[in-house]
């Protein structure tokens, strides 16, 4: 019998152990002096001893994706986005508590490793921590033939922030008079990629479109907005943020209501913000029910806000600063009943 090695059965370790080279340098570009001991070894090591500054510190953890956005960027090998927007979500999922983020970490499986495609993805990330003042820690490349289809690979990360006990956004504070104040996405964000692929079938993605002011990849691959910037903004201009959502899977419908007391709902008024072209063109190509496209897409809203109304205008002076990404407008408010009514 001829001998079998471990790359004869479909899995090269020096192709890992390059990708980490590769990437070694980007990483270490996210350290802090609170990381002791990041890529390379076997957990990531961070001081948190930084915390003793604080009163009460809670630490808010999160885990997620970004779906199935992986295979239409493995599909047109863009690669150079996808990190940003695992990390961005991430960040978006605990800042609607009140947290900042520390440390993150990042996962990525394919068949077979080309270490200069995870060098791309983990750069990227590494682009987002930097941005966000978050060390990237640490993570794991895994070479799965036979759990993954050849070309196509899964990320995944996980974050971890925190914030002071009495600066913990839950929602228990908001009341009916309330209202809604919507930051604008920058497109699809994370969600809704596997209808949005099916609705894109057979159509170029690289050729501008002027109903779409962009092509198809440029809208589709579009990074995750983070939303960090805005809500530190926000806290330092003393608005009182009583509830933020991050509109992800469930868009308007299922999200806003996580953040909402018992006995009360929100009423979203239509057109009270422009609907970009993108969702438009994607709700035309398959004649999507008005219903779905609200379960399953942002429809440009990838934050929402809910503040006293005495607030408003102050804070939408402050979001609407030229320093911040993208707009924001009032759409809506919190009312006395359940559920989300779009009026």
């Amino acid at each position: 019998m001829s001998p079998l090695t471990y790359r004869d059965a479909g899995v090269n370790i020096d192709a890992g152990n390059r990708a980490v080279e590769l990437m070694r340098e980007a990483v270490r570009r996210t350290y802090g002096p609170e990381v002791i001991r990041g890529i390379g070894a076997f957990g990531g090591l961070y001081d948190a001893s930084a915390l003793r500054g604080m009163a009460a510190p809670v630490l808010v953890a999160s885990t997620d994706g970004v779906g199935t956005k992986t295979k239409l960027a493995a599909s047109l090998e863009r690669y150079d986005t996808v990190g940003q927007d695992l990390v961005n979500h991430c960040i978006n999922d605990i800042l609607v508590q009140g947290a900042r983020p520390l440390f993150f970490l990042d996962y990525f499986a394919a068949a077979k490793l080309d270490p200069k495609i995870v060098a791309e993805v983990v750069g990227g990330c590494a682009v987002a921590c930097r941005r966000a003042g978050s060390a990237l820690l640490g993570g794991e490349t895994a070479e799965m033939p036979g759990v993954y289809a050849p070309g196509e690979f899964d990320l995944a990360g996980t974050i971890v922030g925190v914030v002071e006990r009495d600066q913990v956004i839950d929602g228990s504070t908001v009341q009916a008079g309330d209202v809604l104040i919507g930051l604008e996405s920058s497109g699809l964000h994370t969600n809704g990629y596997s209808l949005a692929r099916r609705l894109c079938a057979g159509q170029n993605m690289w050729i501008f479109r002027m109903e779409l002011g962009m092509s198809l990849l440029g809208g589709l691959l579009a990074v995750h907005r983070s939303y960090l910037p805005h809500v530190t903004a926000l806290r330092a201009a003393g608005i009182e943020l009583r509830g933020l959502a991050h509109i992800t899977g469930g868009g308007l419908v299922e999200n806003v209501p996580r953040i909402i007391p018992p006995g009360l709902g929100v009423a979203i008024r239509l057109g009270s913000w422009p609907i970009p072209p993108l969702f438009t063109w994607l709700q035309r190509a398959g004649n999507v029910p008005d219903g779905d496209m609200r379960r399953t897409f942002n429809l440009g809203v990838g934050l929402v806000a809910v503040m006293p109304p005495a607030q408003v205008d102050a804070a939408l002076t402050v979001l609407r600063d030229p320093a911040l990404a993208g707009d924001a407008w009032r759409i809506g408010e919190v009312v006395p009943g359940g559920g989300v009514a779009f009026v």
